[in-house]
């Protein structure tokens, strides 16, 4: 049954329609899916999604497009697309994502999924397909958006100068500076102006003014 099924579905993340699809020479395809569950040959990660068990994956699953697939719209962003870039430098668990929708928290057989809503207005804004494990493509934030959406949602942090804003990005956040350096100041300003976000105004300053101080080493 399994080896019918792995034949039928090229990726590792698929739908229920798929998993039918894939089993419908069986006089009971949702006897055969409970059995499949049980086994751990396929993985329910929530209602609808699924993916191949150890046993029987022929890559790593991509948590990106999962993420993207749990709850949308969304796209991956804040701590986790931080960290993908290699802006930030802990190792972020839970895959983070933007959504125009609410907040919501999946926890799941394959790991935690984080949403936080943006505006409407910057949602489409800074948005990129990106490469991830086995060559799948998913949504993922650029790294001005993943910054622009951290700064927004962290409401536990007055930030109301670009001196401020400077020392929460290096000392806070503990980003790369040279990394931070070489993100695109006016798109950030973009992303800000849409939003009528003074944090994200502030960013775009503190990046300017650390452009030109790393630059200024470099002479």
């Amino acid at each position: 049954m399994i080896k019918e099924l792995r034949s039928s579905v090229d990726g590792e993340e698929f739908d229920y329609q798929t998993l039918l699809n894939g089993l419908k020479g069986y006089a009971s395809p949702r006897d055969a899916i409970t059995r499949l569950l049980r086994s751990g040959a396929v993985i329910r990660v929530k209602k609808g999604l699924y993916v191949f068990g150890p046993a029987y994956a022929r890559r790593a699953y991509s948590r990106e497009l999962l993420a993207n697939l749990i709850y949308g719209p969304s796209y991956v962003s804040l701590d986790y697309a931080l960290q993908h870039y290699g802006l930030i430098p802990e190792h972020v668990q839970a895959v983070t994502s933007a959504t125009c929708s609410r907040a919501r928290r999946f926890l799941t057989p394959v790991g935690l999924f984080m949403y936080r809503p943006v505006p409407l207005s910057v949602y489409w804004m800074g948005i990129s397909r990106v490469e991830t494990d086995g060559n799948v493509m998913a949504l993922m934030a650029t790294p001005e958006k993943a910054l622009a959406d951290k700064v927004r949602n962290d409401r536990g942090i007055d930030i109301n100068s670009v001196r401020r804003m400077h020392s929460y990005l290096l000392e806070d956040l503990r980003i790369d500076e040279e990394g931070l350096a070489g993100l695109d100041a006016d798109e950030i300003d973009k992303i800000g102006e849409a939003c009528r976000s003074r944090k994200i105004v502030l960013l775009a300053a503190a990046v300017r003014l650390l452009r030109g101080a790393v630059a200024g080493r470099g002479r």
